[in-house]
């Protein structure tokens, strides 16, 4: 329904992380995948095709990029106890050098899919696992898991950016998570929206530009 189309709520902000999305299969093709509502938000985004057999070259290249610090974002209960982190590497950069920025690489999947494609991805091996161990429950609604303690692709995301310092940058996807779920429900049932809700309103709030009060 083109009524309920969420482009024109599209908020872009900049961060210093980036996000890589490996997607399984047919993810990107199921309407309630959240992965790409990181891609709208996060300027660095990269998304890519995940496949047993073969890897794209351009995820090597982006990998091996020395600007980038990769984080493969998994819980550490299916981890070896030494690869696994709860927060950021220090950032010590060489002299002459800049700091590293954070890249989440996020596995776009159900959690059976996540699993099988941790195991069978071992060019993401020499990088460290980052384990999030947030006190909220996810609020997802649009697909069920067994598990209260599992988070949909965005919600990751969010929690990511905030452990990375961003925080506005984590509450804007969050929000706009809610209210792509409120037109995502609202199309479903064949329902009008509330454009003027509380989360519309938090997204345009977290959007508007500074205002300047300085004197003329």
């Amino acid at each position: 329904m083109f009524s309920h189309c969420l482009c024109g709520l599209r908020p872009v902000v900049p961060t210093q992380a980036g996000m890589c999305l490996l997607m399984a299969d047919i993810e990107p093709l199921k309407p309630s995948n959240t992965g790409w509502l990181i891609a709208d938000v996060v300027t660095d985004s990269f998304a890519f095709g995940w496949a047993r057999t073969e890897v794209d070259p351009r995820l090597l290249v982006l990998l091996a990029d020395p600007q980038w610090q990769p984080y493969v974002v998994f819980p550490a209960e299916f981890v070896t106890p030494e690869r696994v982190l709860t927060a950021l590497l220090p950032n010590n950069a060489a002299a002459g050098q800049a700091p590293k920025r954070p890249l989440f690489v996020l596995l776009d999947a159900t959690w059976a899919e996540a699993g099988k494609m941790f195991r069978k991805s071992p060019y993401l091996n020499q990088f460290p696992v980052l384990s999030l161990h947030p006190e909220q429950l996810s609020t997802y609604r649009l697909r069920r898991s067994s598990r209260t303690d599992h988070f949909c692709t965005s919600e990751v995301g969010a929690l990511c950016l905030a452990l990375a310092g961003e925080p506005h940058a984590a509450e804007v996807l969050a929000t706009y998570l809610e209210v792509f779920t409120h037109h995502y429900l609202q199309a479903k049932n064949q329902q009008p929206l509330d454009l003027e809700d509380a989360a519309h309103q938090r997204l345009r709030n977290l959007c508007a530009p500074p205002s300047d009060n300085r004197a003329l």
